[in-house]
């Protein structure tokens, strides 16, 4: 049975001294918890997370990387780099990331491809816009998406990445898809997997649903056959919303 992994993607908020005070009181309200509890940081609070973090069950991410280990890419952060300071995750491919700097699905695959070369677990976003939702080209979009961001990846290496079904029209709108409509897209997703790698892959994959997730909405997405947990924005900002999402049970 695949476990529920729930993740926080603060994007550009905290400073270093917040994100101190924040995992401060979050780690005593999901220290019980049985999901596995993610909080993807910006780089500055890289560091403090993971030393506060440590002797709890927060595992920290990153929300960005370049493919490349080093060279003249000014402003850029590579996975070795991460992956020196211990963190664990990083998210590939986020909306935001396509909308504004011109990220692509080749960029996001050389990325992954990186991301396991050191050892970082990829939270990959996949997602549609309004007006391809509309046109009814969900499905079409989002299995293209997944196919392309895997493509060249191992068996092991896809049952080891995450995917985030993220519909763009749902994120920090107030919008949600419904349950069964998240559900049937996560399915569609699963599918496009088992056709390039199998049913054993495919049952092994965690996908998870994000697009304005919050704890009045988190167990009934949660609960649905084929969403294993959330990428959570804004109520992930709130160390007492978000606990209340993980513990969603």
């Amino acid at each position: 049975m695949r476990k529920k992994v729930i993740a926080g993607n603060w994007k550009m908020n905290m400073l270093p001294n917040e994100a101190i005070e924040y995992i401060e009181a979050f780690e005593k309200l999901v220290k019980d918890t049985k999901n596995e509890v993610i909080l993807c940081v910006p780089y500055t609070d890289l560091f403090y997370c993971l030393n506060y973090a440590q002797d709890t069950n927060i595992k920290i991410g990153a929300q960005n990387m370049h493919w490349a280990e080093n060279g003249a890419y000014t402003g850029e952060v590579s996975g070795k780099m991460l992956k020196s300071i211990g963190v664990e995750y990083v998210i590939i491919g986020h909306s935001e990331r396509r909308q504004y700097f011109a990220e692509t699905d080749e960029t996001v695959n050389k990325k992954i491809k990186s991301a396991f070369e050191n050892e970082l677990k990829p939270i990959v976003c996949v997602g549609e816009t309004l007006e391809e939702r509309e046109a009814g080209k969900t499905a079409e979009v989002i299995t293209n998406q997944t196919r392309l961001a895997l493509e060249g990846l191992t068996e092991n290496q896809v049952k080891n990445t995450i995917i985030a079904y993220e519909p763009i029209w749902a994120i920090g709108t107030g919008k949600t898809a419904t349950s069964e409509d998240a559900n049937n897209s996560i399915k569609e997703i699963r599918q496009e997997i088992e056709k390039n790698y199998g049913k054993e892959v495919a049952e092994e994959v965690i996908i998870q649903y994000g697009g304005s997730v919050k704890s009045s909405n988190a167990k009934e997405l949660f609960s649905m056959s084929d969403i294993d947990g959330g990428l959570v924005g804004g109520a992930s900002l709130k160390p007492e919303e978000f606990a209340k999402i993980v513990n969603f049970e």
